[in-house]
């Protein structure tokens, strides 16, 4: 269990950032040589057809989140999970025995505009919301969490490391992009083998440094129509591998190898991202919302797929290394 400290409000000029060691700003990228080819076809093959989108964005094709990612429709997902947000960035809202936990909160500006819309067309009430689990300190995850703690009284939990990384952001990058962003009260921190339990609901987070020193992924049991199945966020993602450093990207890859085995151990056979670039959101709940009774989950890929999702990460991971060579 968590042990909650309060801290006093901070305000800081942070937006998304990437980690404090980056790659410097480089020439046009070279042709792929024939190791980095042979990579990209490893990829694909671990892949196959169901995750060929995915090899594409991140062997291929990798882009950041942006404003303009369309919003997607709110939508109810398992019996006990809800999406908000658009195609870029997605929030996960569950219902325990005893209130909602969320993972993320959207950007500051997508509370009134994305979040707060989404709880009403789903029926959802805020104040419901107890524990927000922010996957890693990055503005467009963190940034509705303070207005969440001051007029709901939410708890917002995040590594410790993460902490550090919202509360000193790295010199240079502070506010380059945009306006200051208050970052939430220090409530709780997040840690591996320390499980977040709300209700009859327990959260396991898994450490995956990487895309910021204490990005955290979160495997949770949902329901689909009453089944009991598993469901795991990887919700540090590196999407656009140019602007890591050599050592972000060998932290991550390790990292992608250490979830990888704890989703098998813990039999994760549901896929969320809270950036959900790599697989079609918006064809999936268009799917989900047209099922007839009975019917598949697009969201449940499968205890054996989900590790080929989790493998062509490894892969492009493997890949983007490769290219730097």
């Amino acid at each position: 269990m968590i042990n909650i400290t309060i801290e006093r409000w901070l305000l800081v000029a942070v937006l998304p950032v990437a980690l404090a060691a980056q790659a410097p700003e480089t020439a046009p990228p070279k042709p792929d040589s024939a190791e980095v080819k042979a990579l990209i076809e490893k990829a694909k093959k671990a892949g196959g057809p169901m995750w060929a989108g995915e090899e594409h964005f991140f062997c291929e094709a990798p882009r950041p989140n942006r404003p303009d990612d369309p919003v997607i429709p709110p939508a109810k997902i398992f019996d006990n999970v809800y999406v908000i947000g658009n195609s870029g960035t997605a929030v996960y809202v569950i219902r325990t025995s005893a209130g909602l936990l969320m993972i993320d909160a959207l950007a500051a500006n997508q509370v009134e505009t994305q979040l707060l819309p989404g709880f009403q067309k789903l029926g959802l009430n805020p104040a419901d919301v107890k524990i927000i689990l922010v996957g890693h300190g990055h503005a467009d995850h963190f940034g509705g969490s303070p207005y969440m703690q001051e007029h709901f009284g939410s708890k917002v939990y995040i590594s410790a490391a993460d902490w550090n990384l919202m509360e000193n952001p790295p010199a240079g990058r502070a506010g380059a992009r945009g306006p200051a962003a208050v970052i939430p009260k220090h409530d709780g921190e997040v840690k591996e083998g320390e499980p977040i339990v709300l209700g009859d609901l327990k959260v396991t987070p898994i450490a995956i440094p990487g895309h910021t020193p204490g990005s955290m992924a979160y495997i949770f049991p949902v329901k689909d129509n009453g089944k009991a199945h598993m469901a795991g966020v990887y919700a540090g993602t590196i999407l656009t591998p140019g602007i890591v450093s050599d050592e972000g990207l060998a932290s991550y890859l390790k990292s992608v190898r250490h979830y990888k085995e704890e989703a098998r151990k813990a039999g994760v056979d549901v896929v969320m991202q809270n950036h959900p670039l790599m697989y079609p959101i918006a064809d999936m709940l268009d799917q989900l919302g047209q099922r007839k009774s009975g019917g598949p989950n697009p969201f449940v890929v499968g205890k054996a797929n989900y590790q080929k999702f989790v493998d062509v990460m490894e892969a492009c991971t493997e890949v983007n290394i490769a290219r730097r060579k």
